[in-house]
Parts: C-alpha cells; structure tokens; sequence
C-alpha cells in the first residue's frame, strides 16, 4: 500500500505530468479543429458547449461538500454514516443530473435562446445535435462524479490522475483520425461522450470493489439534508458565478455578435485555460489535509499557524509556475497565437491577457478556497462573488456589443480583480486565520527573481524578429532559461529547492547503484 504523504506527492507529480499532455495535446488539437472545421463552426462548437457547461452549476457543490462530511465521519470510524452518505449523495446526484437532462433538452429543442440570429438550417440542425449529446454526457456525470468524490476523499491521487491522463490522451488521438477523415464537431463530442463513459465506469469498479465501498439508500441522520444543503447553498453561488464569469462571455457574443467573434474569444480563453489549470491541480491534492487540519485543531493559535504555513508553503510554488507562464504569455503570446490559431486572431491575445493577468492572484491563493470551505465560512465569498458576478453580466452585455470578444472579457477582467483580488484577501486575514500580510512578504521577495527575466523579455522583444517561428521558439527556450536560474539564486527558498534537488539525487543515485552493479557484473 501506498502511503497518503506518497499518495499526495505522487498525486501532485501525476496531476502536472496530466496538465502537461493536456496543454501538448491542445496545443496541437485546437489548430487543428479551427481548420478543419473553420471559424464558424468552431465558434457554434465552443458557443453550445459553453451553455451546457452553464446546466453544471445545478451540481450545486455536492461533491465538495462530500469531503467535509466524509472527514468528520471518517475521525469518528463511522462506518455505517459513510455507507449512508455514499448513498445519499448519489441519490441526490442522480436527481440533480435528470435535472440538467431535462434543462438540456429543454434548450435543445428552443435554440433561439441561445442563438438569436446569423445561423443557417445546417448549422441550427448541428447544434441541436451537439446539445443533446453534451446534456446526456453533463447528465451522466452528476452520478458518476460521486465515485471519483470517493476516490478523491480516500486520497487514492494516482488512480484519479492516471485515468485523468488516459482521458487526456485518448479523445484527441481518436478524434483527430476521424476529423482527417472529414467528420465534424458532432464526432467530436461523441467521442468526449464514450470516453466519459469509460472512465466513469472504471471509476464505479474501483469504488465498489477495490475501496470496497458500501451504500446505503434508507434511515439517513436525522437533519443531515437541511445540513447539508444549508452547506452547500453557498458553495452553489460559488459555482454559479464562476459559470458567469468563464462562460458567460461565449454565450453573450454567440447571441449578439455571431460565431466567428465566439471563435476570437475562445481562442484566448483556451489558452487562459490552460494557464489556470496548473494552478489548480497542485492545491486539489491537499484539500483532504486542509479539512483534517480544521478538524484536529485544538485552539485558534495552531490553526493559525498550520494554515498560514501551508497556504504560504502552496502559494509560493504556485507563484513559481504562475509567474513563469504569465510572463511569458505577455511577451510572446501575439506571435505565438499567430502561429497557432492563424491569420484573423490578433484580438485573442488582448482576451488572453485580461483574463490572464486579474486572475493570478486568485491562482497563486487557490487553496484559500478550500480552506474557506473546511472552516465553513465560505459565505461570504459566495455573496461577494455573486455581486461582482452580477456586475460583470452588465457590463458585458454593453462592452461585448460594442467592442465584441474584448469589451466582453473586460467586464470579466475587472470582477476577477475586484473579487477575487482586493475583497477576499481582506477576508482571508480577518476570517480565515490566514496571515495575508506575511504571504505578501514572501510573493514580493520571490518577485525579486523576475526583474532580470523582465529585462531579458524586453530585450529579446525588441531585437530578435518572434514572427519567425524558430527565432520565436529560440527566445521562449532563453527566456525560460533566465526565470529557472534567477528564481532558484534569487526567489526560491531551501524547500522549494530541495523539491528540485531530491528527485534528481534519488534518479542520479539510482543511475550510479545500476552502473556499479553492471561493472560488478562485467
């Protein structure tokens, strides 16, 4: 058996080696489908899968809230509590998802909801068919998300990352034989909807019979539904408006602007996406550590103290992998995109950079969130966020049809930085035993190592011609170069460091033990 410690390193290891296929593999897979299946259809692609993606926040948090009732169980060794949360979670799942079914269908079959004009008869028979398949997989994977809950609160990292992978890898390979083959984006969600259903189904074996997990439909605690959806309620605005905040924006410009202004924007969000999934791949690993934390606490001192010390101890490697990549969008994200969407797509690196930049403070403070949820306070974050939400709608419908993909970001640009920046730091230190000013301390002497990162930029912007392809991708190699050697001499602490150094001593121990047994041997 693997320990939890190496399930967690392990976990965090697989989940960027994952991160890391999934940016390759978009890389090569989204030129791809904007050629293949041109501008338009690729903007009504990404417009129907962004209003599906909106039914996701009926989810209305359950699976995070598993976790939290899963620990205080598992400290009491409440066997039977836990087969009957496992029941009572996918019941509720299962009626949720038949909830998103029927929404979906719903829009399905009244499409002038969401397109309000500018679509051919062919292109409105796509959609519909591109709408019914991504609600039936939506509505598949209400229930089947209590199974990787499951997974994830026994802290089984690898399993969970290593189908995650599998899922990363597979879809494209298939899908971009049958796109060759001149198939569209209707082959291409059918092939997202298998490969879910595959994963979920290796998700559901292994709960039942390597975890060896029970359920229990009947005589569930007494209160615990007013509990736990009293709990959860807030954690569903919390997901109501980050729907507002990333998708919203399609949706807005697929009504008022048309698809190809659809295919601008996403064309920077992709690449945005990528951005903020590595960020969070880190902090997920440690959200079970964060609830044992609040649950094993015996005085505010120590809470303080252990959770000050693990959200700097996280933020500061996020801030590593953070900076480098957001740096590096802003000096050669124009040129990069005109390689990698074409000719037509200079706007998305405006969209990039002001969803980019507003958003890394939220990255580098990604396990605050969890924290919030473990101590319960995470109220207010749910009304701050649900105002700024509001705000950020209005202002895109107005920007969105005046200056399309980029005045529909800026109303997204300026509720991230307001919410996510300025207000919850405040209340990270006031209610969250979080000590904001000494996290601060720490990312403004790790910056220090990005002033000569910056300069070698600049200097590389203004000499070196990035539109050619090998001097762009020369440059990126070099400037990479510059970050790793000024963070490690100037930002990085001894942990960090030692993150670095011991895996490469144990792979150079290993290689030195194999060569003295080979000459031993000779």
């Amino acid at each position: 058996m693997i320990s939890k410690t190496n399930q967690r390193k392990w976990g965090a290891s697989l989940s960027y080696i994952q991160m890391a296929l999934n940016i390759i593999i978009g890389f090569i897979y989204t030129p791809i489908m904007i050629r293949l299946l041109g501008d338009s259809e690729y903007g009504l692609y990404n417009t129907v899968a962004s209003t599906i993606a909106m039914l996701s926040v009926l989810n209305l948090g359950f699976n995070s809230s598993y976790v939290r009732y899963y620990t205080k169980y598992k400290e009491e060794n409440d066997k039977e509590s836990i087969a009957k949360l496992n029941g009572l979670f996918l019941i509720v799942l299962s009626v949720l998802g038949l909830v998103a079914l029927v929404c979906g269908l719903f829009l399905t079959f009244n499409l002038d909801l969401v397109f309000d004009e500018g679509l051919t008869a062919q292109e409105y028979e796509i959609a519909k068919v591109l709408m019914f398949l991504l609600t039936l997989n939506l509505a598949l994977s209400f229930p089947m998300g209590t199974f990787s809950s499951i997974i994830s609160t026994h802290e089984n990292y690898i399993v969970l990352q290593l189908l995650g992978m599998l899922k990363t890898v597979v879809g494209p390979l298939v899908t971009i034989p049958i796109l060759l083959m001149g198939f569209r984006s209707i082959a291409i969600v059918s092939v997202t909807l298998g490969v879910s259903l595959i994963t979920d189904t290796v998700y559901f074996i292994y709960v039942r019979f390597k975890l060896k997990q029970k359920f229990i439909f009947h005589s569930f605690e007494k209160g615990i539904f007013k509990s736990l959806f009293i709990y959860t309620s807030f954690i569903a605005i919390s997901i109501i408006v980050d729907q507002i905040n990333l998708n919203v924006d399609k949706f807005l410009l697929g009504r008022f602007k048309g698809t190809i202004a659809v295919s601008i924007y996403s064309v920077g969000y992709s690449l945005y996406s990528y951005y903020s999934t590595f960020s969070s791949s880190i902090s997920g690993v440690f959200t079970p550590k964060v609830h044992k934390i609040v649950v094993s606490s015996n005085n505010e001192t120590n809470l303080k103290s252990e959770l000050t010390s693990i959200f700097i101890r996280i933020g500061r490697i996020q801030f590593l992998i953070v900076a480098l990549i957001a740096s590096g969008m802003v000096f050669f994200g124009k040129p990069f995109i005109h390689y990698w969407a074409g000719e037509g797509y200079e706007e998305s690196y405006y969209v990039m950079l002001l969803l980019v930049l507003p958003s890394s403070i939220a990255l580098i403070q990604k396990l605050g969130l969890e924290i919030q949820r473990a101590l319960n306070r995470h109220k207010f974050r749910s009304i701050t966020y649900l105002i700024m939400a509001v705000g950020n709608l209005i202002l895109s419908i107005f920007l969105c049809q005046k200056y399309g993909a980029i005045g529909a970001t800026i109303g997204t640009a300026i509720s991230l930085l307001l919410a996510q920046g300025l207000t919850m730091n405040i209340y990270y230190h006031k209610k969250c035993y979080i000590d904001i000013i000494s996290f601060w301390k720490n990312i403004l002497r790790m910056s220090l190592g990005l002033i000569l990162p910056i300069g070698a930029g600049s200097i590389l912007n203004y000499f070196v011609d990035l539109y050619n392809i090998w001097y762009l991708f020369g440059s990126i190699i070099i400037y990479s170069i510059v970050y790793c050697i000024s963070m490690w001499f100037i930002g990085m602490n001894d942990y960090e460091k030692n993150l670095i150094k011991k895996p490469i001593k144990k792979i150079f121990n290993f290689i030195k033990y194999k060569f003295i047994i080979r000459k031993k041997n000779i």
